[in-house]
Order: structure tokens, then C-alpha cells, then sequence
């Protein structure tokens, strides 16, 4: 699942035959911490790109999102959708460092290995992406194990404050937010009557230059595709790569964010 093999592959073609017992969109797939959801594209071991909802969302929800879903099943990528489990009486995600509730690094690992198993996903590429909560969770399991996935793709999501004070690296990172989304604003802001407080999603990006020993602050490359506005940081750590992309709507995924984000993917080294 990550770049350091881990998967016993002979266990792949058992998990095949007997146990794919789940997999339509309708059906979840069960393991000990929670389930997931999964579509599969007509290709085999196909690399997968595992999607976690926002507050209050769901893994059907996510799966709902055709416009998302499927220009990543027809780019040849599975795609998964895993429940969050319950905070609050909501579905969401135990991201923020200190709260108790579910291992979420231990939760996804364990899942796509299943997926591994049931429906033999390629488990070295697989890309974490994730909207709103979902993005913070991105966000923070990259932050403390990068190695986990091959890359992280967070949407309107970033980091609470107190932010970090390091992350691990190198990292390779896709940050999409809005211009107008005042949810997770780009300036964050309080929650909970002021218990919490989103980070500056700013501020997170210098969190990860530095993570990826970047050379400067400012961006090295600029760039647009259809609606977004992009900025990359290149003179950075062997193995790592950080782009920014602003969109003008709000807190949604956006029109045409599958295709440029597998886009930046594949274009990485190795990928």
C-alpha cells in the first residue's frame, strides 16, 4: 500500500475468488475497524484512489458523486469510499492529534489491504484523497506516517490550529481548495463556540515546504488548467512534490478535479 512493500501477495488471488463477496456500489465491504465501499474499472491489478468523505458524509455519498468517480474509473483506477465512524452522532474522521477514538492510519491501511486481497488493487499506488474533514484527515496522517501512500490529494482541508510544529517527509502533495469557500475558509476559523480553530491553509503549505526541505518559499512554477489556478514548488527533497490548485467556488469538489489530479499524479516519478 505504501512504497515499502508490505502485502503478502499470494494471499491476492484467494482474495479474489473467495472473498469478493462485496464490491457493488450498494454493498459494503466489511473489516474489523469499519468497511468501505469500492467500483473497480475493467482492468486488472489497477491502481486506486481511496477518497475519504466529509463531516457528516458517507461512503455511499462519496460513491454518489458521479462526476468524481467516474473519470477515475475511466482513467483505470479503482475507487474506494470508506465510512467514517461516528463522532458527535456524525460520521467523520479521529484526525486531530490527542482526540480518542479509532486508528484511522491503522483503520485505512487495513482496508486497502482488503481491497488488496478481495479484488487484487495494486496496494503500491494508491492515492489518498479526501473532502473538508475528510482533507484534514489527509492532511494529518500525511503529515505523521508519509509513507503510508503513494501520494495525497486533500481537498478543502487542511490543518487545525495549533498547527503542527513538523511534518515527516518527503511528501508528495496536491492541495485543492476554493476562493470562496467560507466552511474551511483560507484563513481558517473557530468552531465549537471557539473550543477549535481551522489553521491558515497557507501556513500549512509552509509546513510542507519545509517538510520537503524546499529551497524557497515562493512557488517555481505557475500554471492554469480550466478553472484552476496553479502554483508548484520544485527545488525541494529528492522523492517529494507540492502544488497548490485555487478554484473560484466554494466548499465543494470541483468540476474537473479527478482528471488534473491524476493528471499531476501520473506525472510523477515512479507513479
Amino acid at each position: 500500500m505504501s512504497r515499502k512493500h508490505w502485502l503478502a501477495l499470494p494471499f491476492v488471488f484467494f482474495g479474489q475468488t473467495a472473498m469478493a463477496d462485496c464490491g457493488a456500489p450498494e454493498d459494503m465491504c466489511e473489516t474489523a475497524s469499519g468497511g468501505y465501499f469500492i467500483e473497480l474499472p475493467d482492468t486488472e491489478n489497477p491502481p486506486m484512489v481511496v477518497f475519504l468523505h466529509g463531516y457528516g458524509g458517507s461512503g455511499t455519498g462519496t460513491m454518489n458523486n458521479r462526476g468524481m468517480v467516474e473519470p477515475l474509473l475511466a482513467r483505470g483506477y479503482a475507487v474506494m469510499a470508506p465510512e467514517g465512524a461516528l463522532r458527535n452522532g456524525r460520521k467523520s474522521w479521529n484526525f486531530f492529534p490527542g482526540w480518542e477514538g479509532r486508528d484511522e492510519t491503522a483503520f485505512l491501511t487495513e482496508v486497502v489491504q482488503d481491497a488488496a486481497e478481495r479484488f487484487g488493487v495494486d496496494s503500491d499506488r494508491i492515492v489518498l484523497g479526501g473532502f473538508s474533514a475528510g482533507g484534514f484527515m489527509v492532511n494529518y496522517l500525511a503529515c505523521a506516517a508519509p509513507d503510508t501512500f503513494s501520494a495525497y490529494a486533500p481537498v478543502s482541508g487542511g490543518f487545525w490550529r495549533p498547527h503542527p510544529e513538523a511534518c515527516d517527509g518527503p511528501v508528495r502533495l496536491f492541495h485543492t481548495h476554493g476562493w470562496t469557500d467560507n466552511v474551511v475558509p483560507l484563513e481558517g476559523r473557530f468552531l465549537g463556540g471557539g473550543r477549535f480553530q481551522q489553521g491558515d491553509i497557507f501556513a500549512g503549505l509552509e509546513i510542507w515546504r519545509a517538510a520537503n526541505e524546499c529551497v524557497d518559499n515562493r512557488p517555481d512554477a505557475f500554471g492554469t488548467t480550466d478553472q484552476f489556478m496553479r502554483r508548484k514548488w520544485t527545488r525541494c527533497a529528492e522523492g517529494s512534490a507540492l502544488e497548490f490548485a485555487l478554484f473560484p467556488g466554494g466548499h465543494t469538489v470541483p468540476k474537473g478535479w479527478a482528471d488534473m489530479m491524476l493528471d499531476w499524479y501520473e506525472g510523477l516519478p515512479g507513479s
